[in-house]
């Protein structure tokens, strides 16, 4: 589906583009990354695609922190001839389409703070639409996310939203014979929200066949930037359905409260989910860091009555925060993978050797009853020298080795490996 036809575009080959690669002083730039992007220029393996696009970012950064208006040509390039580049990498593993999402932040804002005149900047959005839509992958799906970033002023956003807006009724017309996916959505949205057309934006959402955050999200935008802030906040949570981002829904309802003062609220309702990350320790640390008035034992206590049954997996944030007495006790109240326990016996060995003890004998606990992944006779080994090392510090080594000769007697797990490997530090066979 297409918009309503503009005018022919200024630049239609590379040799013309070429040729607005100018510097402010009218010398002639040349591009590293033009040739590496050229179509199909990279297999299936993602590693080098993905160093080239590093590589290509922190190009066209150094040339905007010389020349602004040649940092912003040099982002609307890269973004013209990255799809193509790499249509054949393997995206399953989601490390490419992180990488180009990742270059988008990144570039959005050297093209927006670029000070391009008026007629360049619109030739710059003329190559970045028909980017969009040559974009088959898709790779750079979430750049009309930025349409109204790009446009930079109200005026040129509201010209663009007029040229979307009917072809965004029709795809979300009711007759499915007009309906259909239209890859200008966003950045009709997008631009409208720039336009300050805030009531349109909520009466085009109305015509929405789906309830989809991707779409409703600018509805969020639409009322905060009138001023409604409880509008938003239920508009958000009528958002979440089946197969919906409720984390994401998650971060804006938070950040509604957050910016309304109601910080309980807030962290009682979404901080939780609002704020997960891929490790429990990120996830603490994140919410630690929005909620610095919020004492970390209270909001260790929290997550860890959110999340029943995996106790032993908050150690190392309660461990990251000083509170050792309960990083031990989860450590010892459901499995904890022996080699963070170990890690934390051999780190805090000389300065928390109490703590390091019992770190250490609780990874041999759990090695003992057959937890951990690939264990190696090494694992076993560095825990039992972790450990005594830090009892030896602690001025409790002989009481150690009765502990851990205690847990290793008791191994009935499988062929009983942690005894295979230091059994004989006890008498044990």
């Amino acid at each position: 589906m297409a918009v309503p036809e503009r005018a022919q575009l200024f630049l239609s080959t590379d040799r013309e583009r070429e040729a607005l690669t100018i510097m402010s002083s009218g010398t002639k730039h040349t591009w590293t990354f033009r040739a590496r992007f050229r179509r199909h220029a990279f297999g299936w393996r993602s590693q080098q695609a993905i160093k080239r696009i590093k590589e290509a970012g922190a190009e066209v950064r150094k040339a905007a922190r010389k020349d602004p208006v040649l940092g912003g040509e040099g982002a609307v390039l890269f973004l013209e001839k990255i799809s193509p580049a790499i249509e054949r990498v393997d995206s399953s593993s989601g490390a490419i389409g992180t990488a180009v999402n990742n270059a988008i932040d990144a570039l959005v804002p050297i093209i927006a703070n670029a000070p391009a005149d008026g007629k360049l900047r619109d030739k710059w959005l003329e190559r970045l639409w028909e980017a969009v839509q040559a974009d088959d992958i898709p790779y750079i799906e979430m750049l009309p996310d930025h349409w109204g970033t790009l446009c930079v002023t109200p005026d040129r956003a509201s010209r663009w939203a007029d040229e979307f807006m009917d072809v965004v009724r029709l795809a979300w017309s009711p007759n499915p014979e007009l309906g259909g996916y239209f890859k200008g959505t966003a950045a009709c949205l997008s631009a409208l929200l720039k336009a300050g057309r805030n009531a349109e934006i909520m009466e085009l959402l109305e015509s929405a066949p789906h309830k989809f955050w991707h779409d409703r999200k600018w509805g969020v935008e639409a009322l905060l930037a009138t001023g409604k802030k409880a509008e938003a906040l239920r508009y958000a949570e009528d958002s979440r359905g089946l197969n919906e981002p409720d984390l994401r829904i998650s971060e804006a309802c938070e950040e509604i409260l957050l910016a309304s003062g109601m910080v309980e609220e807030a962290y009682s309702r979404y901080a939780g989910e609002a704020n997960q990350k891929t490790t429990y320790l990120a996830t603490f640390r994140a919410i630690a860091k929005k909620y610095a008035d919020k004492k970390p034992v209270d909001i260790l206590k929290d997550l860890v009555t959110s999340t029943p049954g995996n106790e032993g997996k908050w150690f190392a944030a309660a461990k990251s925060a000083g509170l050792y007495d309960e990083a031990i006790e989860l450590a010892n109240r459901t499995p904890c993978d022996p080699r963070t326990l170990t890690r934390a016996a051999r780190d805090m060995a000389e300065t928390e050797p109490r703590f390091a003890v019992e770190a250490g004998v609780a990874a041999l606990r759990w090695l003992v009853e057959g937890y951990g992944y690939e264990i190696t006779g090494l694992d076993v080994r560095t825990a039992y020298d972790c450990t005594m090392k830090a009892a030896e510090n602690a001025g409790c080594k002989s009481e150690t080795f009765e502990r851990i000769r205690e847990l290793v007697a008791g191994e009935s797990f499988g062929e009983r490996f942690v005894t295979r490997i230091i059994g004989h530090e006890f008498g044990l066979k």
